[in-house]
């Protein structure tokens, strides 16, 4: 088993506070440097001191965070409304793209089996984020550490869910709009193109429904390449629904 370095390594100290300051964390004095190790510490790397308890707490952890933005932002939304754009910011789609905006995965400690593995890659980074956000607030307790750089992804995510009739979850969109009018489920037809780690249309996707193929997509994961294809089936049925509409 890979031993765990410790904050007495020179590198991996200078890499955390790295990490720290692309944050914007100006303050770090009451950062628990131990526990932001283990929050950027994968299963593979070492099997005792890993992010996976972690991971637990910071799921509560952004949900409540997600909750008071939103209660402090949209005062006049519904409970309804409320729960369906929190549950979209909290998905593994958005916080995948939040933690790579500060370059999460080059300071994730991980085997090489787990880095290679690019179909799991918006899970692991997603679940390594939540980590962090946990070793955040056991810090501190508070969101003091944390809403200073999340509030911006937040309004920026939730302005656009909002402005977006499918919420950005085409896949769901779709699926009640072709059992409304068809009572079938689309289905995907995905493979892989490339073999390129890292590359962003590794994977191509077709949305099929009777016989006909409504939507199109590339993407760097299965999950990503089947939600473009989605969005373009989804327009598509959108069209052509407003057209069967009598005038």
């Amino acid at each position: 088993m890979t031993k765990v370095r410790m904050l007495n390594d020179p590198y991996r100290s200078k890499q955390l506070k790295t990490f720290v300051a692309r944050l914007g964390l100006a303050d770090d004095s009451r950062l628990k440097w131990a526990l932001l190790d283990r929050a950027l510490t994968h299963s593979t790397y070492s099997s005792e001191r890993n992010y996976e308890q972690l991971e637990f707490v910071g799921d509560a952890v952004i949900r409540l965070v997600a909750g008071e933005f939103l209660f402090e932002h949209l005062p006049d939304a519904s409970e309804g409304e409320l729960s369906a754009v929190r549950s979209i910011l909290v998905s593994d789609r958005i916080l995948s793209m939040i933690a790579e905006c500060y370059g999460l995965d080059r300071y994730l400690n991980m085997a090489p089996s787990a880095a290679n593995d690019i179909t799991g890659e918006e899970t692991r980074r997603a679940a390594a984020f939540e980590a962090l956000l946990a070793a955040l607030y056991l810090s501190t307790h508070d969101f003091s550490l944390i809403r200073p750089w999340l509030d911006t992804h937040l309004q920026i995510h939730s302005d656009a869910i909002r402005n977006d009739p499918a919420h950005q979850n085409y896949k769901g969109a779709l699926q009640g709009l072709t059992q409304e009018y068809y009572q079938q489920l689309p289905e995907y037809r995905t493979r892989e193109i490339g073999q390129v780690h890292g590359d962003r249309e590794r994977f191509a996707s077709e949305v099929w429904l009777q016989e006909k193929c409504w939507g199109s997509g590339r993407g760097q994961s299965k999950k990503a390449a089947e939600q473009v294809a989605a969005q373009f089936a989804y327009q598509a049925f959108q069209a052509e629904i407003s057209m069967s509409k009598p005038a």
